[in-house]
C-alpha cells in the first residue's frame, strides 16, 4: 500500500483548491516570463524562497521559469529545505512513497533515497517532514513547470557544509537531475537593513563564498552545502531575482528577504 505525506500548509501558504492553485501558479509564472531579462543556461541547481505565495511566489516563479525549456528532460528533483519545526542532526529523508498536493501526488525516488540512507549523516524522519513547509511550497511550481519527475525530499537539520555537499554529490547525476535549495534570506529586519544584508548575502553566493551564517538565510545550511559542491563542480551562479516582503505584500518595518539564483554547469548554453 502506498504511503502518502499529506499537505501541511495547503490553504495557508498557497491555495487549497486545485483550480485556484493552478491559476495562481500559472499567473506567477506568466509574470516571471514577462520580467525575464534574457534566456539563461540550463540550471543544474536553483535557490528559491519558500514563504507564502503572496510574499515570495513571484521570486520563486522567476527561478522556475528557467526550467521550462527542459520540461521533459528533468526527471529527478533533489529538494533540500531547512527544518523549521523539528530539531535533529543531519539530513532527513521521508519514508513516504509520495507527497500529495492539491494538484495531485508527487512520487518519490525510492532508489535514490535508499542509496542516500547509507550515508551516516542521512536519517529517515517522517516527523521532520510532516509539518515542514519549506519543501511543500515548491511542489506546485514543479508540477506546473515539469513533466513527469521523481522527488528526493530532504529536510536539513544540524548539518555541516561537507555533509550536505556529500549528499548532493551522491545524487548529482546528469541533465536529468535538478538540485533545488529552498531558502529565504534575512528575517524581520527593517526594510533598508534587510536590503543591505541581502545584497551582501547574494554577493557571497554569487562569489561562491561560504559558509553563510545562519542569520543570513533560514536555509543557510543547504546553501552552504551547495556552495561547496558548486566550487567542486565549477558551477556558475546567476542572480535571477531579489526582493523582500516589503516589496510584495508586507509592511516595511519587519521584512523577510527572498532571492532566486540559478547555477549552471560549464558548457551549458542559453536557449
Amino acid at each position: 500500500m502506498m504511503t502518502v505525506r499529506q499537505p501541511a500548509v495547503s490553504g495557508r501558504f498557497y491555495p487549497g483548491r486545485a483550480a485556484t492553485l493552478e491559476h495562481e501558479v500559472d499567473g506567477l509564472l506568466s509574470q516571471a516570463r514577462g520580467a525575464m531579462r534574457a534566456p539563461a543556461p540550463r540550471p543544474k541547481a536553483l535557490i528559491v524562497p519558500h514563504a507564502g505565495y503572496i510574499y515570495s511566489g513571484f521570486t520563486a516563479a522567476c527561478g522556475y521559469v528557467h526550467l521550462e525549456p527542459w520540461r521533459s528532460s528533468i526527471q529527478r528533483v533533489v529538494l533540500l529545505g531547512p527544518a523549521h519545526y523539528v530539531g535533529f542532526s543531519g539530513l532527513a529523508l521521508s519514508g513516504a512513497d509520495a507527497f500529495d498536493t492539491p494538484l495531485g501526488p508527487v512520487r518519490l525516488d525510492r532508489d535514490t533515497a535508499e542509496a542516500l540512507s547509507r550515508l551516516p549523516q542521512v536519517i529517515e524522519s517522517d516527523s521532520a517532514h510532516a509539518p515542514e513547509h519549506s519543501l511543500e511550497v515548491q511542489l506546485p511550481f514543479l508540477q506546473r513547470v515539469l513533466a513527469e519527475f521523481r522527488l528526493v525530499p530532504l529536510v536539513v537539520g544540524d548539518a555541516t557544509p561537507p555533509q550536505v555537499a556529500a549528499v548532493l554529490d551522491a545524487c548529482w547525476g546528469g541533465p536529468e537531475t535538478l538540485l533545488l535549495i529552498s531558502s529565504d534570506l534575512s528575517h524581520y529586519l527593517p526594510y533598508e537593513a534587510a536590503v543591505s544584508l541581502d545584497v551582501d548575502t547574494v554577493r557571497r553566493i554569487l562569489d561562491l563564498e561560504g559558509p553563510l551564517p545562519d542569520r543570513r538565510a533560514c536555509g543557510a545550511r543547504g546553501i552552504n552545502g551547495l556552495l561547496v559542491a558548486a566550487r567542486e563542480h565549477q558551477l556558475s551562479p546567476t542572480l535571477v531575482d531579489r526582493r523582500n516582503s516589503g516589496d510584495t505584500a508586507g509592511d516595511r518595518d519587519r521584512v523577510v528577504g527572498y532571492a532566486a539564483i540559478s547555477f549552471s554547469e560549464a558548457g551549458d548554453d542559453a536557449t
